[in-house]
């Protein structure tokens, strides 16, 4: 069950997301390669956790060199990765007053260039795929709030909260997923405190 705190965007924003409050998913733990493979291991596998820590690792260096090399990877039923840049806006593929030519390298276009290095910076993509699209997603994932929250949802109604049980629980019907980077995008809010990133 994924766990949900309440997050107030403050009274002074000049936004019409002022005052309101935004769900947000409380994260438990952050897992890495470690932690996975000690997981792994305890799903009755023949392979020992050492095993498995050391194909994950081997697989990271595998999928970095493949994206840095111009390929996808496709992982089943988890994501795409893929490169991608942010790029400089060239007016001309060929400056004949500064003789210099669009370059297909990665920098920061001087003042008054109108041509130079094409990139600006480059990025890891991730797309959701399989069993981790949004849609699919939907139909597997169960909401409960924090003991935070249900407080302050006792407090809110005037009593006090001592049920154990962790209601708002079942299956979500609005849909919460990230598209490309694992952001949870759910009533004009993400994970941050402002409503109007992604």
């Amino acid at each position: 069950m994924i766990e949900l705190y309440l997050s107030k965007v403050t009274e002074t924003s000049e936004s019409e997301q002022a005052g309101k409050l935004y769900a947000r998913v409380s994260y438990k733990q952050t897992l890495g390669i470690q932690e996975m493979a000690k997981h792994m291991a305890e799903h009755n596998t023949a392979f020992s956790e050492g095993l498995i820590t050391g194909i994950l690792i081997d697989f990271v260096k595998c999928v970095r060199e493949q994206v840095l090399n111009g390929n996808t990877v496709k992982i089943d039923n988890l994501a795409i990765f893929k490169a991608s840049v942010e790029a400089n806006a060239l007016e001309v593929l060929y400056d004949a007053q500064q003789d210099k030519v669009a370059q297909a390298t990665m920098g920061e276009l001087k003042s008054g260039d109108k041509t130079g290095p094409a990139v600006k910076t480059i990025k890891l993509l991730a797309q959701s795929t399989g069993d981790f699209t949004r849609e699919e997603l939907k139909k597997d994932v169960k909401f409960g709030w924090t003991d935070k929250a249900r407080a302050e949802i006792a407090a809110a109604k005037g009593g006090t909260s001592n049920a154990p049980s962790n209601t708002g629980g079942g299956t979500n019907t609005g849909g919460n997923s990230g598209g490309n980077t694992g952001g949870d995008n759910n009533g004009g809010g993400g994970d941050e405190d402002n409503p109007n990133e992604n």
